[in-house]
């Protein structure tokens, strides 16, 4: 599954809905509706085949599927990534955050965008303007509206600055500021939650606890819909979605340390490893991984995976944080390191690779303006099954 970078991505949401709000300039690639405003929330973890599977625990956002199509994550399929590409409109290759973690050219260390490096200036790292930036620039109001941790922190620098930061910890904070920033004619307003990702991982997109916490966001968004004005469209998108890989299923390469010979740094994550090799041990590195995993996954030099188009057009300063050697996962399998990355060995649900589980995710818009209304499909969602018991 290839990223669909400026034609159907999540690159075009708010370039679309900045055109769709009227501001001169812009491209609604996506033909997004005329509307006074908008508010996009995006779901982490909401992947576009989670959702169809488990339509009867979200019956609210599955009455917004039918003659919907998916968009594609970046590459690779993870929060840090998939944010900036929504924030900056711009594919992985030109924003610079290739992943979870990757190497800080010209060091031994690696940068975790999820908490940053405070030695690494996030607007150097990321130097270009977010769409929120250049919305405020056409006259647009540009608002995100999130948890108060992370207000400051380096990856909110590089993918949504230029926005008024509306800090929310409560999913009724959030309602209450969005609907205050879309009263304001000519608005934009990102809403972003995490809580369906971290029940993801913690146990499993097929756990019941998953399917619980999607009944919540379902509910979540309705309620949100309902408290909106009636010029404003609601836009639901998310920035990739999950797979479960049994333990029995995870590479080692600790346990497995030829793996490791000619390589220098492990980066990445479980479903997506850069590896950065040691001069010469390119070839050989490739070689041993290909043959380790076979049909499991993708084993790439970092040529390969720029021509293939996996990071859209790649800046020269960004080339060096990309592995020398990229393992994408394609079957049920995970490479892990229990010493590098201790809690990755703890995490059920996984993401990050090129598989359409985890790279197709939803854009589901309801606009009541024209027509659309939630009272229509009803807003409290059924509670699932316990465990042990049909559905």
């Amino acid at each position: 599954m290839l990223p669909r970078y400026g034609e159907r991505s999540l690159c075009e949401v708010l370039p679309s809905a900045v055109s769709a709000i009227g501001a001169p300039g812009w491209q609604n690639l996506l033909n997004l509706p005329s509307a006074s405003s908008y508010v996009v929330l995006l779901v982490d973890g909401l992947g576009w085949q989670l959702l169809g599977e488990h339509a009867d625990d979200a019956p609210y956002l599955a009455s917004l599927l039918p003659g919907s199509d998916p968009l594609t994550s970046g590459v690779p399929s993870t929060t840090a990534t998939s944010l900036t590409c929504i924030g900056t409109g711009l594919p992985t290759g030109r924003h610079g955050v290739v992943g979870f973690t990757s190497r800080i050219p010209g060091t031994d260390r690696l940068l975790e965008a999820l908490r940053w490096d405070s030695r690494v200036d996030a607007r150097q790292w990321q130097p270009y303007d977010t769409v929120f930036a250049k919305a405020e620039q056409s006259g647009v109001t540009a608002s995100v509206v999130s948890r108060r941790r992370f207000q400051s922190s380096g990856l909110t620098v590089a993918s949504q600055r230029g926005a008024r930061y509306v800090a929310a910890d409560s999913g009724g904070e959030r309602i209450f500021a969005a609907v205050r920033c879309a009263r304001s004619g000519g608005s934009l307003t990102y809403v972003y939650d995490g809580d369906l990702d971290a029940t993801g991982h913690a146990q499993g997109c097929g756990s019941w606890a998953w399917r619980y916490q999607l009944t919540i966001i379902d509910g979540f968004a309705a309620t949100l819909r309902e408290a909106l004005p009636d010029d404003t469209v609601l836009v639901v998108t998310a920035d990739h979605g999950m797979v479960d890989v049994a333990a029995t299923d995870r590479v080692d390469v600790d346990a497995e340390p030829e793996l490791l010979d000619g390589v220098s740094l492990v980066g990445g994550e479980a479903r997506f490893r850069h590896l950065y090799c040691r001069g010469g041990a390119v070839a050989d590195v490739a070689a041993r991984w290909r043959e380790r995993l076979g049909h499991d996954a993708a084993v790439v030099v970092r040529d390969d995976a720029i021509e293939r188009g996996w990071f859209g057009a790649v800046d020269a300063d960004v080339r060096p944080r990309l592995g020398d050697v990229i393992v994408a996962s394609l079957g049920p399998v995970a490479v892990v390191s229990s010493t590098r990355f201790p809690v990755e060995i703890s995490l059920v649900g996984l993401h990050g690779s090129l598989t359409a589980a985890e790279m197709l995710v939803p854009i589901l818009v309801d606009a009541p303006a024209a027509g659309v209304r939630t009272a229509d499909v009803g807003t409290s969602p059924p509670t699932p099954a316990a465990p042990g018991q049909p559905g």
